[in-house]
């Protein structure tokens, strides 16, 4: 990734007010700090900004695969009027749920090139979106008897392993009926593929950004934890 775009001082703010204005909408007892990117997961991500939820009802954020987090960070980058090719520059994260994300994503790409190598046929993921698909073109760059492409378009766009001296596999056809829902993961669109507590207000922590809501007591349903 090139030079910080989105640095703590000056979008920092932004993000706590945008956080800080719609977690007591949705009624979460949760809080945030917002910090450099470099706390992140450097081999596969790299974002100019991490924001971190800590509190009572991060299960729940991370329920049905992280959905509710990785909505809000999306709802975010849509707030900042980010590019889609901007995405990964700002990443959501609880419970290190992407960093054990990015584990499972690693044993399955290994698990994918080991098929390859002994079927000599392609490989062919589910549709993810494109940090995701960032993650197995990155696990897999060291094998040189393989090769890692993405096929497919919008939300049906996926990453096929293959033999390093076979053909590529054709375009497959956009499909005409409702698009898929993909699976949880990290949020960020657009289709492109990089190789390579508490209490309102904005308070200026060690660490960058902090802010929060007490969610009160007000009913929410049964929450369901993490799957």
């Amino acid at each position: 990734m090139s030079e910080t775009k989105y640095s703590v001082a000056e979008t920092g703010p932004k993000v706590a007010d945008f956080l800080n204005r719609i977690l007591p909408l949705a009624g979460l007892n949760v809080t945030f700090e917002i910090v450099s990117g470099e706390a992140a997961h450097q081999d596969f991500e790299t974002p100019d900004l991490l924001v971190r939820f800590a509190g009572p009802d991060v299960e729940w954020l991370l329920s049905n695969k992280a959905e509710a987090m990785l909505a809000m960070e999306q709802l975010t980058m849509e707030f900042l009027r980010m590019s889609s090719d901007e995405h990964s520059r700002i990443c959501f994260d609880a419970n290190d749920y992407r960093l054990l994300r990015i584990e499972e994503l690693r044993m399955s790409a290994a698990s994918a090139a080991e098929k390859v190598r002994k079927t000599k046929v392609a490989f062919q993921f589910n549709p993810m979106n494109s940090r995701e698909r960032r993650i197995i073109h990155l696990a897999l760059r060291g094998e040189t008897d393989l090769r890692s492409e993405s096929l497919g378009q919008g939300p049906y766009r996926h990453v096929v392993v293959l033999p390093h001296d076979a053909p590529s596999l054709p375009e497959p056809p956009r499909p005409t009926g409702p698009p898929v829902r993909r699976p949880g993961g990290f949020g960020g669109g657009g289709d492109r593929d990089r190789g390579g507590p508490g209490g309102g207000g904005d308070r200026r922590g060690p660490g960058g950004f902090r802010g929060g809501r007490g969610g009160g007591d007000r009913d929410r349903g049964p929450r369901r934890g993490p799957r």
